[in-house]
């Protein structure tokens, strides 16, 4: 992860996943709203989402471990030189350890939609143990390095922080949009301040570096923080804009058949009521 395109892998990979949840919870909370929409067809809809965001986190966890080994420099599998006496990428193991605890993530939420004997609640324990691992990782990621440095990502160790707290309340407050989308705005900021990070450190075409020494850095960048968090908030207002106009513009054409069974249904229990 020490280059430019290091940063904007896993910032790409957070905003993905950002945006898919919450276009998900958003989702749910419209099929809820729409009394026309078959249960039966929300229900398998999501149980598809769960299944193929479980195979897209093993992916992108799975290429993230690959490119953290066998990058150009990289330790290639290799934790520790006998010959030299020395670790190897102790860094790159850093990432490594954070990509595998996603994968494990996407593995759990693969099994909870498969086996209805999973709680569904193991998902979010899942979800809070990454990102408490991913904010350790990250804590005791910048011993020796400048002061620079050490800022961006004391900021990165917040945001993940909060979003694993935020992902451990869920274990206890289920079904809650607010939460949900605030869980999501917390995974695109960390999305969109690894972009930050790879902007600030390792300038992309050659640009001039940041002084690492310079307080007026930090303080742009405390600002540049607030900025970012400002435009999760625009994307996730655009998404839920996109998705409840989508919903309600679409249900009857998505499954016409099965609003029909739920509207006969609907007036024979109504029937049954009256007799």
């Amino acid at each position: 992860m020490g280059s430019f395109k290091g940063h904007a892998l896993p910032g790409a990979f957070f905003f993905i996943i950002g945006t898919w949840w919450a276009i998900k919870s958003i989702l749910k909370y419209s099929f809820k709203k729409q009394k026309r929409t078959s249960y039966l067809v929300s229900k398998a809809l999501f149980y598809r989402m769960e299944i193929l965001e479980g195979i897209t986190i093993i992916c992108m966890a799975v290429t993230g471990m690959l490119g953290e080994q066998f990058i150009v420099g990289g330790p290639y599998l290799n934790l520790y030189d006998y010959k030299k006496g020395q670790w190897v990428q102790l860094l790159g193991w850093h990432h490594c350890t954070m990509y595998f605890f996603f994968g494990l993530m996407g593995v759990t939420t693969i099994l909870c939609a498969t086996i209805s004997s999973l709680p569904t609640s193991l998902n979010k324990l899942m979800m809070s143990n990454a990102l408490f691992v991913e904010a350790f990782v990250f804590y005791n990621h910048t011993h020796g390095r400048e002061m620079l440095d050490i800022f961006v990502h004391q900021l990165l160790v917040l945001v993940i922080f909060l979003t694993g707290l935020v992902s451990f309340l869920e274990l206890f407050i289920r079904a809650n949009l607010t939460v949900e989308l605030l869980r999501s705005s917390f995974i695109l900021l960390q999305g969109n301040w690894f972009w930050q990070i790879g902007f600030v450190l390792y300038p992309p075409n050659g640009g001039p570096a940041w002084d690492a020494t310079d307080h007026d850095n930090i303080m742009f960048l405390t600002i540049c923080f607030c900025w970012h968090y400002a435009l999760t908030f625009v994307i996730l207002g655009m998404i839920y804009a996109f998705v409840t106009w989508l919903v309600k513009s679409r249900v009857n054409k998505f499954c016409p058949s099965e609003v029909g069974l739920l509207k006969n249904a609907e007036r024979e229990q109504e029937s049954e009521e009256e007799m």
